[in-house]
């Protein structure tokens, strides 16, 4: 974009709205070491782990990113942080990043992108995804790379997939690593804490994995009290590991109107990214911003406090909304006989009803095994006398296999 339609751009924000001058990401870097949490304008930014980043306490999701006029109000309004993908928008996400780089310079923003562990994966097609990432950025960096929906233990502590993170940073191209997860929870955070590895996790985390319970709110069974993120999460605090919270708003980029949970004029979608960021060992909240009153919602969340009356109305929300809502804690897949992969396509059904991203839960969809679906589930009812939620999985998955099967 040329300087003169910047110029344009500008004199057309209200004046008031943006934040103090950008800043450079390396002046955070100069804060002692045990401090958490800075301001600048009116921006908030939480440190990231063991790593140098101060991440705006909102950070921008890329799959979509916003049009590109949206897109530079975020990052002048104080988000410095975009999380991405060598898949989203077929790496076009990656190559308006690389714009927004050459707009407003390298060291104004950071990027996590991710690498996927499909087919016959080796450490050479990790690092080959990284360089065509790195060209799509026009950087020569990425300041975290992530394994993109790490599920099993054993990849995490895959030696192809440690050598390549090795040699990446050894050159230079990469500064830290770490993954992100939708299921097998318990198992794949504890392994990439543990383990010393990883700098960092992407982790599903929203209103729904409450676990406290609430006076005068009746809720099912057991309310969310199987969840155990919280404990997952200050396990990785205690080693040092950051975690930043993606799928933050359940409904995500289709914000329906829910005016009936508004409390004062707090919208249920800010009570909820209040609710993340109420967890001070979450770094940023994680969330696409897809227009004007989507961004001026959640800008106005930083240095913001949950109040009561603002926390009785998620848990209302909750408890009228989260019947079958599905955490993706992977019990009901690892019990299933006939190896369908109900973990996944209830995220794939997610990301359709949800989402209001219908083809890529179509496309997502049919890149399992025919034996996969919910084509093949013999009805007995294993998945459910399992769910720690009780969520009508069979369901669920004939009704996925309905909409997302025949593309």
């Amino acid at each position: 974009m040329k300087n003169n339609s910047r110029r344009n751009f500008l004199k057309k924000i209200t004046i008031g709205t943006l934040s103090a001058p950008l800043t450079k990401i390396s002046a955070f870097s100069n804060h002692n070491a045990g401090q958490k949490q800075i301001k600048s304008g009116k921006m908030y930014y939480r440190r990231l782990g063991r790593t140098d980043m101060f991440i705006s306490e909102i950070s921008l999701g890329a799959s979509p990113l916003p049009d590109w006029a949206l897109l530079m109000q975020a990052i002048e309004r104080g988000v410095n942080y975009i999380d991405t993908s060598h898949t989203y928008s077929n790496g076009n996400s990656e190559r308006q990043i690389g714009k927004l780089f050459k707009e407003f310079g390298r060291d104004k923003l950071y990027v996590g992108t991710k690498f996927h562990l499909r087919r016959n994966w080796s450490e050479k097609t990790i690092i080959q995804s990284t360089e065509d990432s790195l060209k799509r950025l026009q950087s020569d960096y990425i300041d975290v790379l992530l394994i993109h929906g790490a599920e099993e233990k054993k990849n995490i502590t895959d030696e192809r997939v440690l050598s390549a993170f090795d040699k990446l940073k050894t050159a230079g191209k990469i500064r830290f690593q770490g993954l992100s997860c939708h299921s097998n929870h318990k198992n794949v955070i504890e392994t990439a804490v543990d383990n010393g590895h990883y700098d960092m996790v992407l982790l599903g985390y929203n209103v729904f994995d409450i676990e406290d319970k609430q006076e005068k709110i009746e809720t099912y069974d057991d309310y969310l009290g199987e969840s155990g993120l919280r404990s997952l999460i200050s396990r990785a605090a205690e080693k040092d590991v950051g975690i930043i919270a993606m799928k933050t708003l359940k409904i995500g980029s289709k914000r329906q109107n829910l005016e009936n949970y508004k409390t004062g004029t707090t919208s249920i979608f800010q009570a909820m990214l209040k609710w993340v960021l109420e967890n001070k060992n979450i770094t940023s909240a994680c969330t696409e911003m897809l227009n004007q009153t989507q961004l001026d919602e959640d800008l106005a969340v930083p240095g913001q406090s949950l109040t009561k009356n603002e926390k009785r109305t998620l848990f209302k929300y909750v408890a009228e909304n989260g019947e079958d809502f599905c955490h993706m804690c992977g019990q009901c897949q690892t019990q299933c006989p006939s190896g369908i992969a109900t973990t996944d396509i209830m995220r794939f059904l997610a990301y359709y009803e949800g989402y209001n991203k219908t083809n890529r839960a179509k496309k997502e969809y049919t890149r399992l095994n025919p034996e996969q679906t919910g084509k093949e589930c013999k009805n007995c009812g294993q998945c459910e006398s399992i769910c720690p939620y009780n969520v009508a999985v069979r369901e669920r998955i004939n009704y996925a296999h309905s909409l997302l099967a025949n593309g």
